[in-house]
Formats: structure tokens, C-alpha cells, sequence
């Protein structure tokens, strides 16, 4: 969970970071953040773009890791997401299609009650972290390595 919350500090989005590590085999093989398609403008730098009240110039994290994984030819069937925030209904139906078969999460954000039907229906195991804010004041970042 804790790359997940690093990896969302690069998100562009003005409404909230989120962050999102696929996992197969014990082995990190994607990592996604919310922001705009590569090249296009960044909510950071010209506003959200919003229609219905939703920001359509934003891609999820979730989404960004998996496309991520066809991109570079990793296969997602029977891998596990940690995610900051629970999935969208878009993208937990995504994430079924993909194959992913654990889903860890940090917030509940919007979590809609179909998205957890569907889960519950192709069995998928879902779990909410929490992470303690003195654990990161214990990672040695600032240390030289000779001290570690």
C-alpha cells in the first residue's frame, strides 16, 4: 500500500490523488496514478475539465496500471491491485474483466453498491488497510545508506 501512496504524489488531478500497484506473484508489474492521457493538458495546469460533475480529462489509477500491463505485454490474469481508494464502478468492472482476483484499499471513496455486488459475484476478495502514520516517519529516506 505504501507504493501505492507514493506512486499517487504523481498524480495531475486537482480533486484528489490516487494511486495504484498491480501485483502478481508477490512481484510489483504495473504502477498507475490518476492524471491526463500522455501529452494532453494537466488538470494542475488548466483546471479540471468537468461535465456532469466529473472530470473527463482524468484517467484512473486503477485504469492507468492495467493499461500499463497491455502496454508492456503483462498478463493481469490472477493478479491482486492495491489501490488508495476503492474503485469506481467503471473501473472495478475493468479490473473483473482483467482477471484481478484480490483488491487492497486504503479509502472508501464513493463505493457503490453494484461495483460491490460484482465483486461479491465473481468472488473477489476485497480488503480495506489502514496504514500508520508513524511508519512512514520510521523509513530511513534521510539516512545515508552506510548508516541503514
Amino acid at each position: 500500500m505504501l507504493q501505492a501512496l507514493v506512486i499517487s504524489t504523481r498524480s495531475t488531478c486537482n480533486r484528489l490523488s490516487v494511486g495504484a500497484i498491480v501485483v502478481r506473484d508477490r512481484r510489483i508489474i504495473a504502477g498507475g496514478y490518476n492524471g491526463s492521457v500522455s501529452g494532453d493538458d494537466h488538470c494542475l495546469d488548466q483546471g479540471c475539465y468537468l461535465v456532469d460533475g466529473h472530470c473527463v480529462r482524468t484517467i484512473h489509477a486503477e485504469m492507468n496500471a492495467v493499461l500499463q500491463c497491455a502496454k508492456f505485454g503483462e498478463a493481469t490474469d490472477g493478479a491482486e491491485i492495491y489501490v488508495t481508494d476503492f474503485p469506481c464502478l467503471q473501473c472495478t468492472k475493468m479490473l473483473l474483466q482483467a482477471g484481478i482476483t484480490k483488491i487492497t484499499y486504503l479509502r472508501n471513496y464513493h463505493n457503490d453498491p453494484y461495483a460491490q455486488k460484482l465483486l461479491d459475484l465473481k468472488h473477489v476478495a476485497v480488503q480495506q488497510v489502514t496504514v500508520d502514520p508513524q511508519l512512514l516517519t520510521q523509513l530511513p529516506f534521510d539516512q545515508p545508506k552506510a548508516e541503514r
